[in-house]
């Protein structure tokens, strides 16, 4: 017997907010007959391709350490540098630049989502087949 994921839970000081600014990150939707409001203590917004659920919880207390599980995220179409500028328009922030670590075009960068949750930004599937 084995599991599967349910749904990926991150605690946050205002969960509509995350919601948010997650849902445009990943293009994740609400479910229309429960929408997501300011001052609901859980905010679940959904992939509608593959089902996955991201559900947000409010806790009382701000993040204090670096993550111990972190998102690693791609892209759909263009490049990771025109994907990390949407994202900082959204409100990320970069924490560490990795980008060309093992040659021109190559590496990461990581940011933190509004409430410094890290997370790092990858090139596309295009960027790799090429």
């Amino acid at each position: 017997m084995t599991c599967f994921v349910s749904h990926t839970s991150v605690d946050a000081r205002d969960a509509y907010a995350q919601s948010l600014f997650w849902s445009r990150v990943l293009g994740y939707v609400e479910d229309p007959d429960d929408p997501n409001g300011p001052g609901d203590e859980e905010c679940p917004i959904h992939d509608a391709e593959s089902g996955h659920t991201m559900l947000f919880i409010e806790v009382p207390e701000a993040k204090t350490v670096k993550n111990r599980i972190h998102f690693d995220i791609r892209p759909r179409t263009g490049t990771r540098d025109a994907e990390l500028e949407r994202l900082l328009d959204l409100g990320a922030s970069v924490v560490a630049d990795h980008r060309g670590i093992h040659g021109p075009g190559t590496g990461w960068v990581t940011l933190a989502d509004p409430e410094g949750n890290e997370f790092c930004v990858l090139r596309s599937p295009t960027e790799l087949a090429g």
